[in-house]
């Protein structure tokens, strides 16, 4: 017997300095990983700022565990969704543990706090960030803080909702492996999916369950995250990919431009 879906769009628009966005048709369930993929311009931030609550319906709907989105109290919805966006700079020179210990504010009373904000940060790799001043750090730092913020946020939320916007895009290959893992462990622990905007193809077709293809601001395909994406792929960034395979996983090589011209309009699953 299939759960409903923890998160579900029907036919959702966005409106956006001029540009419409939509209609989106997707659904995600409780524990599942889904990355979006798409050319520079497609969108993928502005969906999942929709998806956030960042941005205004234009149209449709989203529901998230059976309550429109809109219907959810600010306070509430922050105990079961996170966001990680993809600048993440704080205006002050605060400590970076208060800048994790931000991600529990939606609480009224959190006598746990101190505990969930030194956890956090060494599940990110930070711990020994903590003393230091959140404006003082290189961009990778940063950015394993406010993952950490991030955990601290959900830290005692199940099945809730994750949405990171380029999580790994300041960090060295080590430090990402790492990092993504840290998060799908998180994830399936409490059972919460995540869904990541990606422009790297190796770590999305590693690490997660499903892919959304976007391009002009449309789904162009939602589909497993297995080889047999690999023609869809070529088809939404216009150049011939080849897949290597080990027992480590799979690697993704763009190895030349496509023949063809791009034709954004591929057929939808």
């Amino acid at each position: 017997m299939s759960h409903p879906a923890l998160l579900k769009l029907a036919d959702a628009k966005l409106s956006l300095a001029g540009r419409t966005f939509g209609p989106f048709s997707l659904s995600v369930q409780a524990g599942e990983t889904v990355a979006i993929l798409g050319p520079s311009g497609a969108g993928k931030s502005s969906l999942l700022k929709l998806i956030a609550r960042e941005h205004r319906l234009a149209g449709g709907s989203i529901v998230f565990d059976g309550r429109p989105l809109q219907q959810w109290p600010a306070a509430e919805l922050a105990q079961r969704r996170a966001v990680l966006p993809q600048a993440g700079a704080v205006a002050f020179g605060l400590p970076v543990s208060l800048v994790v210990a931000l991600g529990r504010v939606s609480r009224a009373s959190d006598p746990a706090q101190q505990r969930i904000v030194r956890e956090a940060l060494v599940q990110a790799r930070a711990d020994h960030l903590a003393e230091r001043r959140f404006d003082t750090l290189s961009g990778g730092e940063q950015a394993r803080v406010q993952l950490a913020r991030v955990f601290a946020q959900a830290w005692d939320a199940r099945e809730g909702l994750l949405l990171v916007d380029e999580p790994l895009a300041a960090l060295d290959p080590g430090l990402a492996l790492e990092l993504m893992e840290a998060m799908q462990r998180f994830a399936r622990e409490r059972g919460h999916a995540l869904v990541a905007v990606l422009h790297d193809l190796t770590t999305a077709l590693n690490h997660f369950d499903r892919l959304w293809l976007l391009a002009e601001g449309r789904i162009r395909a939602d589909c497993g995250a297995v080889p047999a994406a690999l023609p869809l792929l070529e088809q939404l960034y216009g150049v011939r990919l080849r897949l290597l395979r080990d027992a480590e996983g799979l690697a993704v090589v763009a190895s030349s431009a496509s023949q063809a011209a791009h034709n954004p309009q591929f057929a939808l699953n």
